[in-house]
């Protein structure tokens, strides 16, 4: 009777989710990689309508997409055109939705054959109560739609290979193939689904072995035969739809995988307090990222699953839940051993949240199980309720920035603020730009120029009188606009802490849980853009006249006190260009120009322990301003050689095809060992750069 209850929950629960997830996908935001995984998807119809004569899609040199599957994407462009959908993103964020809901079921039926419908349930609850999750299912046709492969692989991987199975069921062998498929369709990485799989085996017929006896050579040799099979099938079916794979299946494959294991694309990002590089992260910044953003009842279940070991072990469970650890595990060991290019919080990680989520609603459930009292039981269901309040309240208040979400070991999102990625996904940008469309036509605005953060092309479509650009934000004050629309990515985190950001000129700001994630600047004054043209016109009174109007009204803003110093330099007022650029500092103390320029100007004046401090300065602020390294090793030579070169060979492991440091060490022998000086500039000259 209680199972059959359970069912009806579990059925009803499941088809509440899946209206709640495609209503919530209805105003999700554009997101960056969607805008341009689209317009690769594009390419990628393009190039299969005309029979492979458009190979746009096989040119990607700075998004690197011709190495992704992307099949998801794909398949909805196809769908947008043979349908002939207008509104193209809210019907990606239907998709998406669509995927994050099968994920979710796959995992609650993986549940459901693991320990029955009280697990499921708890599955269920615990994907609902997920906030990063979910909000990456709004909008997130490429990690979602793996999760989704990533666990139903596994799951029909351990249907078809657990010990206690002797045949292979047919429509078991046909899912797994799709599983396979859809996953290396997806991304190169999906061919660890194929490694699992013959792992899953060997392992389940060592376990029948050890333990039953059960030995045939001829029944081994078959089976393997029929997963060599199953491998092929997946592989091919896989690259169906991915250009750059079809035309070289092997080779191009291996080269997507490995391209995508070490991503050549870098980026800057929040993490504890500082702007640190994507490729030299610390080891645990994926397990720090998902401890403190992943629900804290998610995170008890997991950690109480092992205080459970030995009942799992005595249930004749251990197998499959040991082989599913082990797929939770094994990514995140991988990633640490061989140093992954990594960022975006654990984004490229949400594959592994189902296994999380099934072992966490298998520990829960096996505390519900073993408690036989009736009040402890209900205690445990409301502590689980309980603690289940805090993502989704947040979830209510913050609709749709619930990938935002951080749990209370941070003290939630105001604690976190400043200190680790927000909206690294620019989602916000799309609020604020239906909020700037309405501002501009209830102001009878007839022409405007507007700058963002990241491409505002799809809100502004049917505007045309607004013309719409790229703009970085230090950069802010050097381009010709009307209104920039400014999410808090890339945004100095002294600005985020010393509430510099958002600025005065902000004429309407996004929050989620009362911190601000995006803004609307509306410019009061081009005297900064009009003063930066004359600087590079090298007009410098005419710049220093702009530059002076422009501090008076926008004293917030380090690059206009920067470019002015450099005005007034040139018209030889030292002085008080050093005042300015003490100012920049105070406002931005790593603001990178102009720690360069100061230990330039240091050195002009023969100020060498100036320069040497800013020159350090910088290089803390920044491992990669490589010209620092050659500038500070300048310094050091004279008097500490040993020194010099150290601090080029710390620069040449960052970076080791950067030529002038090649030059620079080659130059520190040049009056030692006139050999090894030769030697380093032979190599220079057999880079190009």
């Amino acid at each position: 009777m209680e199972n059959r209850i359970l069912k009806y929950i579990f059925f009803i629960f499941s088809a509440s989710l899946l209206i709640l997830m495609l209503l919530m996908s209805r105003n999700a935001g554009i997101s960056c990689d969607e805008v341009l995984h689209y317009k690769h998807s594009v390419a990628v119809c393009d190039f299969f309508s005309t029979h492979g004569k458009d190979t746009s899609a096989l040119h990607t040199p700075e998004t690197n997409l011709k190495y992704y599957g992307q099949s998801y994407d794909n398949i909805t462009t196809m769908l947008i055109r043979w349908l002939d959908i207008d509104d193209v993103y809210k019907f990606r964020h239907l998709m998406s939705a669509a995927a994050g809901w099968a994920a979710v079921m796959i995992t609650a039926l993986f549940a459901v054959w693991l320990s029955g419908y009280g697990t499921a349930v708890l599955v269920l609850l615990l994907f609902a109560v997920s906030p990063v999750f979910l909000g990456h299912s709004m909008n997130n046709l490429k990690d979602i739609p793996f999760a989704l492969s990533y666990i139903a692989g596994i799951f029909f991987s351990l249907r078809i290979v657990r010990p206690d199975n002797d045949g292979y069921n047919p429509l078991n062998v046909f899912l797994l193939i799709m599983a396979i498929a859809f996953a290396i369709s997806l991304r190169a990485g999906g061919l660890i689904l194929i490694c699992y799989l013959f792992l899953f085996f060997f392992l389940a017929e060592l376990y029948k072995y050890f333990n039953r006896k059960i030995f045939s050579i001829s029944n081994l040799l078959w089976k393997l035969i029929l997963l060599v099979l199953i491998s092929f099938a997946a592989f091919f079916l896989g690259i169906l739809l991915w250009p750059y794979a079809l035309l070289g299946p092997f080779r191009n494959v291996a080269e997507s995988y490995h391209i995508m294991a070490h991503y050549p694309l870098t980026f800057r990002q929040l993490f504890e307090g500082t702007a640190q590089w994507s490729d030299f992260m610390p080891w645990y910044f994926i397990p720090k990222s998902m401890l403190i953003t992943i629900p804290l009842i998610v995170l008890t279940g997991f950690f109480t699953f092992f205080i459970f070991a030995g009942r799992i072990y005595r249930s004749g469970k251990l197998f499959v839940t040991g082989m599913t650890l082990v797929t939770l595990l094994f990514p995140l060991i991988f990633v640490i051993i061989i140093k992954s290019n990594v960022y975006s919080s654990w984004r490229q990680f949400l594959f592994l949240y189902p296994v999380i989520v099934l072992l966490s609603a298998t520990g829960l459930n096996c505390l519900l199980v073993v408690m036989k009292n009736r009040l402890l039981r209900i205690a445990i269901i409301c502590t689980i309720i309980i603690t289940s309040v805090h993502p989704a309240l947040y979830m209510i208040r913050n609709h749709p920035y619930e990938y935002i979400y951080f749990n209370q070991l941070v003290g939630g999102l105001k604690g976190a603020y400043g200190d680790y990625e927000t909206d690294y996904y620019y989602t916000a940008q799309t609020e604020a730009s239906a909020w700037l469309i309405d501002y501009l036509k209830k102001n009878n605005t007839d022409s405007a120029v507007i700058k963002a953060t990241f491409s505002v092309e799809w809100p502004f479509r049917d505007y045309p009188e607004y013309r719409t650009s790229y703009l970085r934000f230090e950069d802010r004050s050097m381009h010709n606009w009307d209104y920039a629309i400014i999410t808090n990515r890339y945004i100095p985190p002294v600005h985020i802490k010393n509430r510099r950001w958002p600025s005065s000129s902000s004429v309407f700001n996004i929050y989620a849980d009362s911190v601000p994630v995006c803004t609307v600047l509306k410019r009061c004054t081009k005297a900064d853009y009009l003063g930066y043209q004359a600087l590079i016109s090298k007009k410098y009174d005419e710049a220093v006249k702009y530059f002076e109007e422009a501090v008076k009204i926008n004293d917030e803003d380090e690059m206009i006190f920067y470019n002015f110093a450099r005005a007034l330099n040139e018209t030889g007022q030292s002085v008080k260009a050093d005042s300015l650029l003490a100012v920049a500092l105070e406002i931005n103390p790593g603001f990178e120009p102009v720690l360069m320029y100061s230990g330039d100007i240091a050195v002009e004046r023969d100020e060498r322990e100036s320069a040497f401090n800013y020159y350090k300065k910088l290089i803390k602020v920044n491992m990669k301003q490589y010209e620092a390294y050659i500038k500070l090793a300048r310094l050091l030579e004279e008097n500490d050689r040993m020194e010099a070169r150290r601090l080029l060979r710390a620069c040449l492991r960052i970076n080791p095809g950067y030529r002038p440091a090649i030059i620079a060490l080659g130059d520190t022998y040049r009056d030692t060992n006139i050999e090894i000086a030769k030697k380093y500039y032979r190599l220079a000259d057999t880079i190009n750069n």
